[in-house]
């Protein structure tokens, strides 16, 4: 989600972008064939979706707080600094989703001023 002045401007999510197709659907037993990783070659993360909806719609992205579930992967976190998000808020780790030693999307926006905060999560044991 890509917030601005308190006011949600765009969402995103993960998968290929509108008026395409997920190739999970097409081919459901072995993913695209394009992907080395079996899944969807045409996917773009859920920030890219948010920034270019943002962006086709002529909205003013500079400034604007970016929140996701995952940090964000070093592409994308080229993106959300070139474009000026000046903070993300992120639930769980990208390295740890995907198992590498380094943040290096994190790592690379707060290098270069972007604020980076994770979530703290609450304990659901208690009511």
């Amino acid at each position: 989600m890509l917030t601005r002045d308190t006011r949600i401007i765009s969402l995103g999510y993960n998968g290929p972008p509108a008026g395409t197709h997920n190739c999970d659907e097409v081919w459901p037993q072995t993913g695209c064939a394009r992907s080395h990783k079996g899944g969807c070659s045409l996917a773009l993360h859920a920030e890219e979706n948010a920034i270019l909806y943002a962006a086709k719609n002529k909205m003013e992205i500079a400034g604007a707080t970016l929140y996701v579930t995952l940090s964000p992967c070093l592409a994308c976190a080229r993106t959300i600094y070139t474009l000026g998000i000046k903070k993300v808020f992120y639930l769980d780790s990208y390295a740890h989703f995907k198992g590498i030693d380094l943040d290096e999307g994190i790592d690379f926006l707060q290098r270069f001023g972007v604020e980076v905060h994770q979530y703290e999560k609450e304990n659901s044991d208690t009511i």
